[in-house]
C-alpha cells in the first residue's frame, strides 16, 4: 500500500498506560530512591581515598550506568502519567531505545569484570593487586561503554529506513527495540537477526562467563579445609551474586513476557518494563551498602 505522506515513515509513538496511572507513585518513589542511593555511592567513593580501589570503582560504574538508565526512561514516563503527554517523537524514541540497550550492555560488561575481580582475588590473591590496577579498571569502564555503543548502535540504524503505517502504541512506557520493531509494516528480518545476535554476544556471553567464574571460585573454595574459611570467602561474593541476579532476572523476565506474553494484560508489560529498568538501580546501592562496611562508614560520615 503506498504511503500518503512522510509522516507515516517518521511517526510519533504512543507510550503505554493511561494518564494518571497509579503506577506513577511507585515509579516516582523508586526513581527517587535510585537517585539517592546511587548518588550517595558515587559521592562516598569520590570523597573517601580509601575506597579508590577496583572493587569500588566498578561499583561507581554500576551506579553511573543505573542513573543513566533510570534518567533516560522514568522522567519521560512520569511526564506522561502526570501531564498526559503520551506521544514520543520518532528520533527521541530511537535515541531512548539506543541508550537503554547500550547502557544495559555496559552494565553487563561491568558485572562480568566484577566477577573476574572476585575470581582473581580468591583464586590468585597474590596477583590481584598487579592484575587489577586502577588503570586496568578505567580501561574496563571504557571497554564497557565502547562495547555497548558498537553492538547496539546498529539497532536504531536498522529501524531508521522502515515505514510505520499501522499501530503506533508501544507496550511499555519507554522504547525498546523489539517493541518498536514490531510496529513496522515492512520486512524486519535483519533487525530480528541482528538484535538477537547482539543480545547473545553481549548479555548471553557475559552470563555464561560469570557462571564459569563462579564454578572456578567454588572449586577453589572447596579446597579449603575449614568450613568457616569457606563461608568467609563465599561471603565476599554474596553482594556481587545478588547484583547479578537483580540485573539478569528482570532481563530474562522481560524477554519471556515479550516472547510468550502476547495474551497478557497490557499492565503486565508496563510493570515488567519498569522492573527491568528500576530494580537494579534501587537494589544495587542497598546491597553493597549493607554488605560493605567501608561504604557504610563513608556514607554515615557524609551524613
Amino acid at each position: 500500500m503506498p504511503l500518503s505522506n512522510s509522516s507515516e515513515l517518521r511517526p510519533s509513538f504512543l507510550l503505554a498506560g493511561p494518564p494518571g496511572c497509579w503506577l506513577s507513585v511507585p515509579l516516582c518513589s523508586a526513581y527517587v530512591l535510585a537517585l539517592a542511593g546511587n548518588g550517595a555511592v558515587l559521592l562516598a567513593v569520590r570523597l573517601e581515598p580509601g575506597l579508590h580501589a577496583p572493587m569500588y570503582l566498578f561499583l561507581c560504574m554500576l551506579a553511573a550506568i543505573d542513573l543513566g538508565l533510570a534518567t533516560a526512561t522514568v522522567p519521560r514516563a512520569l511526564s506522561f502519567y502526570w501531564g498526559g503527554s503520551r506521544e514520543i517523537g520518532f528520533a527521541a524514541c530511537l535515541l531512548q531505545m539506543f541508550l537503554i540497550h547500550a547502557l544495559s550492555a555496559a552494565e553487563s560488561t561491568v558485572l562480568l569484570a566484577m566477577a573476574a575481580d572476585r575470581y582473581v582475588a580468591i583464586c590468585h590473591p597474590l596477583r590481584h593487586a598487579a592484575v587489577l590496577t586502577n588503570s586496568a579498571t578505567a580501561k574496563v569502564g571504557l571497554l564497557a561503554v565502547a562495547r555497548g555503543v558498537l553492538f547496539f548502535l546498529p539497532l536504531p540504524l536498522l529501524l531508521l529506513p522502515l515505514p510505520f503505517c499501522g499501530s503506533r502504541v508501544l507496550s511499555h512506557s519507554f522504547c525498546l527495540h523489539q517493541d518498536v520493531m514490531n510496529l513496522a509494516c515492512a520486512n524486519t528480518t535483519p533487525s530480528v537477526v541482528y538484535g538477537l545476535t547482539a543480545i547473545l554476544l553481549v548479555m548471553g556471553l557475559d552470563a555464561v562467563l560469570i557462571c564459569l567464574s563462579y564454578v572456578l571460585i567454588l572449586k577453589a573454595v572447596l579446597r579449603l579445609a575449614a568450613w568457616r574459611e569457606r563461608l568467609k570467602v563465599l561471603g565476599t561474593c554474596m553482594a556481587h551474586i545478588c547484583v547479578v541476579l537483580a540485573f539478569y532476572v528482570p532481563l530474562i523476565g522481560l524477554s519471556v513476557v515479550h516472547r510468550f506474553g502476547k495474551g497478557l494484560a497490557p499492565l503486565v508489560h508496563i510493570v515488567m518494563g519498569n522492573v527491568y529498568i528500576l530494580v537494579p538501580a534501587v537494589l544495587n546501592p542497598i546491597i553493597y551498602g549493607v554488605r560493605t562496611k567501608q561504604i557504610q562508614r563513608s556514607i554515615l560520615s557524609l551524613i
